[in-house]
């Protein structure tokens, strides 16, 4: 869930949590010190020339810690300027000298040196000023009592009041002795402007009225309302303030009345601040930067930070704002694993923001990587030599060290750690350990980096992948080989397995006791690979759409399939094809509603009289009811066969070429074969055996 941005209201004007400021009457500048000490302010500025450090000739007096206070100089009741109180602390530094002659005969020295009676010190502290666009140097003279010089004890302080400075702007101080035992002191101040003190009565500068600045949640984006009366004007800025270097603005807007802004909330970072003063001379100009603490404008700055490289081994930070951040180098092997850090032996460096840093190496490299962590966090990581040199290479780093005596230690950085080479590990570098010294010895490893005491190597691996993957191409081209083979072997088998031919099934309902007999041959086929239609199964169709319509789309959708026609023959259908033959298209007599065989003869018989039935058609007959001859001439043409005498034949005729296997063939026989004989024992039994009897020829009924 995102954090929901804060409602800031400021009022840039007087507020009720101002500070209340000390005044001090008069121009004049003056300087008072702690109980014990005493002091002079010498009359006017000093040159602010800070020499170089000299070796302290005993106990020395030097400032070592800086304090400020804000006041107020006045001139009259309601004529006032800011005014900075300096407090410089003060401590004894070093010890007293030892005599000549003790040090000339070796004598024996007191447990503490000795202190000169009655010897107070003396020193003159210079405090610099500095603020746009002045500069001032003062000079104190402070005098501490040989009661209080002891070495590093912390004898008072000296106040100097005041150095004048401008409302909303920062001053350095420096302090230091002359002449000077040690580094100067260094204090910068960011000073409040007028909404931040009780100076709106005092200071004239001030006196101007000051808009109302209100910071909302406008979404995910910020609302900045700016109310200012109709009749006034004043200009609006919003910059990235700079820890090191000027400002940088982003854009500036002169404005009269109230005024209404949006803020995109990609654009908040946290150096993001708000300048509003009026259109005057010499105008007070007030600053507020809201978005210092907030989370989102953090994550917004990171994501605005880009690694540049600088060409040949330089690098750069681009970010709006300065980041508290540390920079290592990293190795980053292809295929997604980590980047491994190189620290040590290359060391961490502390970013400064749009400032270049040199690289401590010989040569780049595209696995080279720059990581860049804020407080123990990962935030950035680029590739910086990617786009100059390609893409990551399969390399393996060596780490050499040095040690003294000339000894050196070898090892290969993994992802599991550095291993030791030559080793007995079984990490891929151990493996190929007595190589990669070898490559090392030859001089096929690139040098990036040398200080002295490390080396980093990066050694190429590509001829060793290119031996193991020609092995396993070898192996896959094998088994390729094989598979292939195994499928030419099965081809014909897994055609004949994926094919199921389709057959159509007609006979002529003579009686009950065929019809049966033709459902019974039916149902065996379809227990083989083939998809057989028979009118016996499709009577619903068969009455909605007529004998004609259904039988010419079933004839039509089986040829298109590759599929066959399959006539079956009986007294009755020779009975009705030499009617056919004789009369034409006319029948003698009228048929049943579901008599498919009888409207099937005026689109068989055109096939067979054009010559287009073979291949497309079969003929069977069963042995006890009809024999093969008497089918009409016409109708033999293809080939006829009589069941289940000539079974197998018929079978493997009805299947086509992709016919299954001998073996599988024989078994389907041998089943259909069973099936017939019992139908036609149980319809028609041989003269002799009793058992219901058919009646057999046209308009015959139904089983006797």
């Amino acid at each position: 869930m995102p954090v929901p941005w804060f409602l800031l209201s400021l009022a840039l004007g007087r507020s009720p949590g101002v500070l209340p400021l000390e005044r001090l009457i008069g121009p004049q500048n003056t300087a008072h010190c702690s109980p014990g000490l005493s002091c002079h302010l010498w009359d006017g500025d000093v040159l602010c020339l800070p020499g170089t450090i000299e070796p302290p000739p005993g106990p020395v007096l030097v400032p070592t810690r800086l304090q400020t206070e804000l006041v107020l100089r006045c001139y009259h009741e309601t004529d006032c300027d800011l005014c900075v109180r300096v407090d410089v602390h003060l401590a004894v530094h070093g010890h007293w000298a030892k005599p000549e002659d003790e040090e000339e005969f070796g004598g024996a020295s007191d447990p503490e040196p000795r202190e000169p009676s009655n010897a107070s010190l003396q020193s003159q502290v210079v405090l610099s000023f500095q603020a746009y666009p002045t500069a001032r140097c003062v000079l104190l003279e402070v005098q501490v009592p040989a009661s209080l010089v002891r070495s590093g004890q912390s004898v008072g302080s000296v106040v100097f009041d005041c150095f004048e400075a401008a409302l909303g702007g920062e001053v350095q101080i420096w302090s230091y002795t002359q002449p000077r035992y040690q580094k100067e002191l260094n204090f910068t101040q960011k000073l409040p402007d007028c909404r931040g003190l009780e100076v709106r009565d005092s200071i004239q500068s001030c006196w101007a009225a000051l808009p109302w600045l209100n910071l909302s949640a406008d979404g995910d984006n910020m609302r900045l309302v700016l109310d200012v009366s109709e009749e006034q004007r004043f200009s609006l800025s919003l910059y990235w303030d700079q820890v090191q270097g000027p400002p940088k603005p982003r854009w500036q807007r002169n404005m009269t009345g109230p005024q209404n802004f949006t803020l995109n909330h990609t654009e908040l970072v946290p150096c993001l601040c708000i300048q509003v003063w009026p259109m005057e001379p010499d105008a007070i100009r007030t600053n507020l930067c809201p978005f210092r603490e907030d989370p989102r404008a953090h994550r917004n700055l990171w994501r605005a930070t880009r690694l540049q490289l600088l060409p040949p081994l330089s690098w750069r930070i681009d970010a709006p704002c300065s980041l508290p951040a540390e920079a290592a180098l990293c190795w980053r092997v292809p295929g997604g694993g980590p980047c491994q850090p190189l620290v040590p032996p290359l060391p961490r460096e502390n970013i400064t923001v749009n400032k270049a840093f040199g690289f401590p190496l010989l040569k780049g490299h595209p696995n080279l990587c720059v990581q860049v962590s804020s407080w123990e966090k990962l935030q950035l990581e680029e590739c910086l030599w990617a786009d100059s040199l390609g893409p990551l290479k399969d390399d393996m780093l060596l780490v050499e060290t040095r040690g003294p005596q000339d000894n050196r230690s070898l090892c290969a950085l993994e992802p599991s750690g550095c291993t030791p080479l030559p080793s007995r590990a079984s990490t891929r570098a151990a493996r190929l350990g007595e190589q990669l010294l070898g490559d090392l010895q030859s001089g096929q490893c690139e040098q990036l980096w040398d200080d002295g005491l490390g080396v980093l190597w990066a050694c190429p691996m590509d001829k060793y992948i290119h031996k193991r993957w020609a092995l396993v191409w070898l192996a896959c081209l094998l088994f390729a080989a094989m598979l292939l083979l195994l499928f030419l072997l099965k081809k014909d088998h897994v055609k004949a397995a994926a094919r199921v031919r389709r057959a159509l099934l007609l006979y002529s309902a003579d009686n009950a006791g065929f019809e049966r007999l033709a459902s019974v041959l039916a149902s065996v086929l379809c227990q083989l690979p083939l998809r057989v239609t028979v009118d016996l199964w499709s009577r619903r169709e068969l009455s909605a759409q007529g004998p004609l319509a259904w039988f010419h789309a079933q004839r039509r959708q089986t040829l298109q399939e590759g599929g066959v026609v399959v006539l079956l023959f009986s007294p009755g259908a020779v009975a009705l094809c030499r009617e056919w033959l004789q009369d034409g298209a006319s029948a003698p007599r009228a048929q049943a509603p579901h008599d498919a065989f009888a409207a099937s003869l005026s689109c068989v018989l055109p096939d067979f009289l054009q010559g287009r039935a073979p291949g497309r058609y079969l003929g069977a007959c069963f042995d006890r009811l009809l024999h093969p001859d008497a089918v009409p001439s016409l109708f033999r043409t293809v080939p006829i066969f009589s069941l289940p005498t000539q079974l197998p034949d018929f079978l493997e005729a009805l299947q086509g070429p992709g016919a299954p296997r001998p073996g599988r063939l024989r078994e389907g026989t041998e089943h259909v074969s069973q099936a017939l004989q019992k139908a036609l024992d149980g319809c028609f039994p041989l003269p002799g055996v009793p058992g219901p009897r058919c009646r057999m020829g046209p308009g015959a009924g139904d089983l006797t």
